[in-house]
Protein backbone atom coordinates (compact mmCIF):
# COMPACT_ATOMS: atom_id res chain seq x y z
CA UNK A 1 0.00 0.00 0.00
CA UNK A 2 1.36 3.26 -0.76
CA UNK A 3 2.08 6.11 1.96
CA UNK A 4 0.32 9.04 0.83
CA UNK A 5 2.33 12.16 0.28
CA UNK A 6 2.10 14.54 2.88
CA UNK A 7 3.58 15.84 5.41
CA UNK A 8 3.16 14.60 9.44
CA UNK A 9 2.89 16.35 12.57
CA UNK A 10 2.84 13.56 15.76
CA UNK A 11 5.56 11.08 15.06
CA UNK A 12 3.02 8.45 16.41
CA UNK A 13 -0.21 7.87 18.39
CA UNK A 14 -0.41 8.93 22.07
CA UNK A 15 1.00 5.61 23.91
CA UNK A 16 -1.55 5.10 26.32
CA UNK A 17 0.56 2.52 28.60
CA UNK A 18 2.48 5.52 29.59
CA UNK A 19 0.51 8.66 29.27
CA UNK A 20 -3.10 9.06 27.84
CA UNK A 21 -3.09 12.61 26.00
CA UNK A 22 -0.77 14.75 23.75
CA UNK A 23 -1.05 17.24 25.90
CA UNK A 24 0.49 14.80 28.65
CA UNK A 25 3.73 13.53 26.60
CA UNK A 26 5.83 16.25 27.18
CA UNK A 27 5.16 15.86 30.69
CA UNK A 28 5.61 12.41 30.87
CA UNK A 29 9.01 12.37 28.60
CA UNK A 30 10.81 15.03 30.94
CA UNK A 31 10.45 13.19 33.82
CA UNK A 32 10.74 10.19 32.70
CA UNK A 33 14.55 11.50 30.95
CA UNK A 34 15.29 13.08 33.88
CA UNK A 35 15.12 10.84 36.45
CA UNK A 36 16.72 8.00 34.49
CA UNK A 37 19.29 9.91 33.15
CA UNK A 38 22.31 8.87 35.17
CA UNK A 39 21.76 5.58 33.47
CA UNK A 40 21.36 6.41 30.03
CA UNK A 41 24.67 6.27 29.04
CA UNK A 42 25.61 2.55 30.18
CA UNK A 43 22.36 1.41 29.10
CA UNK A 44 22.85 2.71 25.59
CA UNK A 45 26.40 0.85 25.49
CA UNK A 46 24.68 -2.17 25.92
CA UNK A 47 22.07 -1.66 23.48
CA UNK A 48 24.81 -0.46 20.64
CA UNK A 49 25.26 -3.17 18.65
CA UNK A 50 26.03 -0.66 16.00
CA UNK A 51 25.20 2.80 17.44
CA UNK A 52 28.34 2.94 18.86
CA UNK A 53 30.64 6.14 18.73
CA UNK A 54 32.33 5.04 15.52
CA UNK A 55 28.95 4.80 13.62
CA UNK A 56 28.06 8.56 14.68
CA UNK A 57 31.06 9.60 13.52
CA UNK A 58 30.51 8.22 10.42
CA UNK A 59 27.30 9.14 9.77
CA UNK A 60 28.08 12.79 10.88
CA UNK A 61 30.85 13.02 8.50
CA UNK A 62 28.62 10.86 5.77
CA UNK A 63 25.33 14.17 6.07
CA UNK A 64 28.24 16.64 5.18
CA UNK A 65 29.79 17.58 8.65
CA UNK A 66 33.34 19.06 8.58
CA UNK A 67 36.15 21.18 10.21
CA UNK A 68 34.86 24.34 11.50
CA UNK A 69 31.37 24.11 11.04
CA UNK A 70 29.11 25.97 13.21
CA UNK A 71 26.35 23.05 14.87
CA UNK A 72 23.30 22.62 16.67
CA UNK A 73 22.75 19.49 17.95
CA UNK A 74 18.45 19.29 18.91
CA UNK A 75 17.68 16.60 21.51
CA UNK A 76 21.58 16.57 22.55
CA UNK A 77 20.46 14.66 25.64
CA UNK A 78 24.21 13.13 27.11
CA UNK A 79 25.82 14.64 24.65
CA UNK A 80 26.57 11.23 22.65
CA UNK A 81 26.44 12.63 19.23
CA UNK A 82 27.46 15.91 20.01
CA UNK A 83 30.58 14.54 21.27
CA UNK A 84 31.99 13.79 17.94
CA UNK A 85 30.56 16.86 16.56
CA UNK A 86 32.87 18.62 18.86
CA UNK A 87 35.97 16.35 17.61
CA UNK A 88 35.34 16.31 13.69
CA UNK A 89 34.67 20.41 14.09
CA UNK A 90 38.08 21.01 16.01
CA UNK A 91 36.17 23.08 18.33
CA UNK A 92 33.50 22.67 21.12
CA UNK A 93 32.78 26.06 21.16
CA UNK A 94 31.23 25.78 17.44
CA UNK A 95 28.68 23.64 18.68
CA UNK A 96 25.10 23.99 20.62
CA UNK A 97 23.18 21.37 22.19
CA UNK A 98 19.38 22.04 22.99
CA UNK A 99 17.35 19.63 24.75
CA UNK A 100 14.02 19.97 27.34
CA UNK A 101 15.68 17.53 29.71
CA UNK A 102 18.06 19.64 32.05
CA UNK A 103 18.87 15.94 34.03
CA UNK A 104 20.14 14.17 30.62
CA UNK A 105 22.53 17.59 29.70
CA UNK A 106 24.10 17.47 33.35
CA UNK A 107 24.42 13.65 33.10
CA UNK A 108 26.77 14.47 29.98
CA UNK A 109 30.41 14.65 29.77
CA UNK A 110 31.03 17.28 27.22
CA UNK A 111 33.78 20.01 27.00
CA UNK A 112 32.95 22.69 28.83
CA UNK A 113 33.28 25.14 25.81
CA UNK A 114 30.40 23.86 24.61
CA UNK A 115 26.53 25.42 24.75
CA UNK A 116 24.33 23.90 26.44
CA UNK A 117 20.40 25.11 26.27
CA UNK A 118 17.18 24.07 27.79
CA UNK A 119 14.27 24.09 24.51
CA UNK A 120 12.17 22.45 22.16
CA UNK A 121 13.09 21.69 18.65
CA UNK A 122 9.71 23.19 17.93
CA UNK A 123 10.76 26.17 19.05
CA UNK A 124 14.58 27.01 18.64
CA UNK A 125 15.49 30.01 20.23
CA UNK A 126 18.30 30.89 17.34
CA UNK A 127 17.90 33.45 14.41
CA UNK A 128 17.31 32.85 10.87
CA UNK A 129 20.37 31.32 9.37
CA UNK A 130 22.95 30.38 12.01
CA UNK A 131 24.20 26.83 11.89
CA UNK A 132 26.27 25.39 9.03
CA UNK A 133 24.83 21.62 10.53
CA UNK A 134 22.00 20.41 12.50
CA UNK A 135 21.60 17.06 13.77
CA UNK A 136 19.30 15.03 15.88
CA UNK A 137 20.72 11.83 17.05
CA UNK A 138 17.53 9.52 18.35
CA UNK A 139 14.85 12.17 19.03
CA UNK A 140 12.64 12.17 16.31
CA UNK A 141 10.26 10.00 17.98
CA UNK A 142 9.84 12.43 20.84
CA UNK A 143 9.12 15.61 19.06
CA UNK A 144 5.33 16.51 19.05
CA UNK A 145 5.23 17.70 16.00
CA UNK A 146 7.25 17.43 13.07
CA UNK A 147 6.28 19.81 10.45
CA UNK A 148 6.97 22.72 12.90
CA UNK A 149 10.42 20.94 14.07
CA UNK A 150 11.47 20.71 10.64
CA UNK A 151 10.25 24.25 9.77
CA UNK A 152 12.67 25.42 12.42
CA UNK A 153 15.58 23.55 11.25
CA UNK A 154 15.33 24.51 8.02
CA UNK A 155 15.12 28.42 9.38
CA UNK A 156 18.27 28.24 11.79
CA UNK A 157 20.35 26.53 9.10
CA UNK A 158 22.36 28.95 6.94
CA UNK A 159 21.81 28.53 3.19
CA UNK A 160 23.57 25.14 1.81
CA UNK A 161 23.61 24.08 5.58
CA UNK A 162 23.17 20.27 5.99
CA UNK A 163 21.02 18.10 8.43
CA UNK A 164 21.54 14.62 9.64
CA UNK A 165 18.47 12.69 11.86
CA UNK A 166 19.21 9.68 13.00
CA UNK A 167 16.77 7.31 14.06
CA UNK A 168 15.97 3.64 14.96
CA UNK A 169 13.79 2.52 12.41
CA UNK A 170 11.41 -0.79 12.77
CA UNK A 171 12.98 -3.18 10.67
CA UNK A 172 10.86 -4.66 7.42
CA UNK A 173 10.87 -8.57 8.47
CA UNK A 174 8.54 -10.09 11.06
CA UNK A 175 11.67 -11.81 12.40
CA UNK A 176 13.60 -8.61 12.65
CA UNK A 177 10.90 -6.80 14.65
CA UNK A 178 10.69 -9.84 17.01
CA UNK A 179 14.42 -9.75 17.46
CA UNK A 180 14.84 -6.42 17.88
CA UNK A 181 11.30 -5.87 20.13
CA UNK A 182 12.66 -8.84 22.32
CA UNK A 183 16.00 -6.96 22.85
CA UNK A 184 14.79 -3.04 23.37
CA UNK A 185 12.02 -4.88 25.94
CA UNK A 186 12.59 -7.59 27.00
CA UNK A 187 16.43 -8.17 27.08
CA UNK A 188 17.56 -4.76 28.06
CA UNK A 189 14.60 -4.12 31.06
CA UNK A 190 15.80 -7.40 32.24
CA UNK A 191 19.59 -6.43 32.59
CA UNK A 192 18.74 -2.67 33.91
CA UNK A 193 17.98 -4.81 36.82
CA UNK A 194 21.50 -5.30 37.87
CA UNK A 195 23.37 -2.06 36.55
CA UNK A 196 20.66 0.33 36.63
CA UNK A 197 20.46 3.09 40.09
CA UNK A 198 16.67 4.24 39.09
CA UNK A 199 13.80 2.32 38.90
CA UNK A 200 12.26 4.71 35.60
CA UNK A 201 15.60 2.42 33.42
CA UNK A 202 13.65 -0.38 32.93
CA UNK A 203 10.34 1.73 31.31
CA UNK A 204 12.14 3.70 29.54
CA UNK A 205 13.66 1.23 27.21
CA UNK A 206 10.33 -0.93 27.18
CA UNK A 207 8.98 2.66 25.99
CA UNK A 208 11.61 3.47 23.57
CA UNK A 209 10.80 0.14 21.44
CA UNK A 210 6.74 0.98 21.62
CA UNK A 211 7.73 4.39 19.83
CA UNK A 212 9.56 2.95 17.00
CA UNK A 213 6.99 0.35 16.64
CA UNK A 214 4.64 3.17 16.39
CA UNK A 215 6.96 5.76 14.47
CA UNK A 216 5.17 7.46 11.25
CA UNK A 217 7.38 5.53 8.60
CA UNK A 218 10.02 6.79 6.64
CA UNK A 219 8.51 7.77 3.36
CA UNK A 220 6.64 10.19 6.07
CA UNK A 221 9.64 11.82 7.07
CA UNK A 222 11.04 12.33 3.87
CA UNK A 223 7.74 13.98 2.88
CA UNK A 224 7.56 16.15 5.82
CA UNK A 225 11.19 17.53 5.24
CA UNK A 226 10.71 18.21 1.85
CA UNK A 227 7.59 20.11 2.69
CA UNK A 228 9.47 22.10 5.20
CA UNK A 229 11.58 23.53 2.39
CA UNK A 230 14.61 21.28 2.65
CA UNK A 231 16.53 20.26 -0.64
CA UNK A 232 18.03 17.11 -1.24
CA UNK A 233 16.30 14.84 1.42
CA UNK A 234 17.51 11.08 1.28
CA UNK A 235 17.55 7.81 3.90
CA UNK A 236 20.71 5.97 4.57
CA UNK A 237 19.78 2.87 6.22
CA UNK A 238 22.57 0.71 7.87
CA UNK A 239 21.64 -2.92 8.69
CA UNK A 240 18.34 -2.40 8.28
CA UNK A 241 17.51 -0.51 11.24
CA UNK A 242 19.45 2.92 11.66
CA UNK A 243 18.13 5.42 9.50
CA UNK A 244 20.17 9.06 8.57
CA UNK A 245 17.77 11.32 6.86
CA UNK A 246 19.94 13.57 5.09
CA UNK A 247 19.09 17.40 3.74
CA UNK A 248 20.40 20.47 2.56
CA UNK A 249 19.06 24.37 2.80
CA UNK A 250 18.35 25.76 -0.63
CA UNK A 251 20.66 28.72 -1.62
CA UNK A 252 24.31 29.49 -1.84
CA UNK A 253 26.43 29.45 1.81
CA UNK A 254 28.06 33.03 2.58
Amino acid sequence: MKTPDTAVHAPHVPLTDYYQTEQDRQAYLRRIFDNTAVDYDRIESMLAFGTGTGYRRDALVRAGLKKDMKVLDVGVGTGLVAAQECMITGDPALVTGIDPSPGMMAAGKLPKTMLLMEGRAESLPFPDNHFDFLSMGYALRHISDLSVAFVEFERVLKPGGRLCILEITRPQSGFGRWLLKSYMRGVIPLLTRFVSRKKDTATIWRYFWDSIEACVPPEKVIVTLNAAGLAQVKRHLVAGVFSEYQAIKTGQPD
